[in-house]
């Protein structure tokens, strides 16, 4: 027998036995885009450091709540949808929606309710299923989220004014591709203000989607480990090849530094 015929022979007899032995492979489909940004792959509490959102609010809105009420117990669904709700991980995208509901979280503890009737609010009229994370919510969407809070928030048009800015304000963290799908994402590293240097990004085409120094690709968990080890800030820059700023940043994001 030819040896190239025999190694087709193996080959045949190598899937068979993988087909009978793993039957529910191809079967299964959490991402028939094949699109990275929406394959699960941040834990919740993982998501929860990145963003700077409390784990139980993250929770909530990835999971549900239940709540009770005089008739007995009821769920509010996931504002939020996992690409597999029983894995429970977010994909890039959900990162990205999280990031800009933190807005609302911040200042206007909105309820629940009123969030997820918000958000189909504004999948209905863009017919999307993510519509927090494509780039026309930045010109059409913030206007028609905002109105579902108008009796919550303030009467006034500055307390309107503030939200819409807020939400702004995270949206401007955002890149977004051709498709006006949200692509890359730059995390606030520090507690308070929302005008903060871009120098950590969350790609997920780098790094397996960690934070990373933007335009390198070094993770910040890798200059956090080794300052925690005793290097200094300086120290790094140098092997790194970055600036005392970057690292400064990328430890901040990790560690929760002082800014």
């Amino acid at each position: 027998m030819r040896a190239d015929h025999l190694l087709s022979e193996c080959s045949r007899t190598i899937i068979r036995r993988r087909s009978n032995v793993f039957p529910l492979i191809t079967e299964i489909s959490i991402n028939p885009s094949g699109d990275p940004r929406e394959l699960p792959a941040y834990g919740t509490a993982e998501a929860s450091h990145y963003l700077g959102i409390p784990l139980a609010t993250l929770r909530s809105w990835v999971r549900g709540r239940h709540y009770p009420t005089e008739a007995g117990p009821r769920f509010f669904k996931p504002v939020i949808s996992l690409p597999d709700p029983e894995l429970g991980s977010l994909s890039f995208v959900n990162l990205v929606e999280a990031h800009v509901l933190g807005a609302i979280r911040r200042e206007h503890r909105i309820p629940l309710l009123k969030v997820r009737s918000a958000v189909d609010y504004v999948q209905r009229r863009f017919g999307s299923k993510h519509p927090l994370a494509e780039q026309k919510f930045e010109t059409d969407g913030v206007d028609l989220f905002v109105s579902r809070f108008e009796n919550l928030i303030s009467a006034s048009e500055a307390g309107q004014l503030a939200i819409r800015e807020l939400i702004k304000a995270r949206l401007r963290r955002i890149e977004h591709d051709a498709s006006g799908l949200a692509a890359r994402l730059y995390p606030f590293t520090r507690v308070n203000g929302s005008d903060q240097p871009k120098f950590v990004v969350i790609d997920p085409l780098i790094s397996f989607g960690r934070p990373t120094i933007t335009g390198t690709g070094i993770t910040t968990s890798i200059l956090a480990e080794r300052y925690k080890a005793g290097d200094s800030m300086d120290a790094l820059a140098e092997d790194y090849g970055c600036e005392r700023s970057q690292v400064e940043e990328a430890v901040r994001c990790e560690l929760a530094l002082a800014a």
